[in-house]
């Protein structure tokens, strides 16, 4: 069986042309949590720039033999995959506790309220 660091490897070496993959304190922190959990059976994902096959944005395109940083893993374990966070992307943030549609409604007069 791969491990989460095999399988990344495989995707930045065969797919995106890079040449290694480096891990963060954190990450590597994180690789022995989800094996102990079991959760490095579960296929990997990879967030980066959307400007390379690299994390790095001034390397557009495919640029070769680069090293991909994972700063953080994301365990979406009811999507069923890991998440590799690297360089500088950035996530969507969730939901604040009390969203703003639980304000909204319509009134009798069928008019929008609580919009803004």
């Amino acid at each position: 069986m791969m491990t989460i660091e095999d399988k990344l490897n495989a995707v930045v070496r065969k797919v995106y042309g890079g040449k290694d993959v480096e891990f963060s304190n954190k990450a590597l922190k994180q690789l022995a949590e989800f094996k102990k959990y079991g959760w490095n059976k579960l296929p990997v994902c990879i967030a980066k720039t959307q400007y390379s096959l690299s994390d790095d944005p001034k390397k557009l395109g495919r640029p070769k033999d680069f090293t991909i940083h994972v700063r953080e893993l994301k365990a979406s374990v009811g999507a069923g995959f890991i998440v590799a966070l690297t360089g500088n992307i950035m996530t969507m943030p969730g939901l604040p506790k009390h969203p703003a549609a639980l304000n909204m409604d319509v009134g009798p007069d069928g008019k929008a309220k609580g919009l803004f």
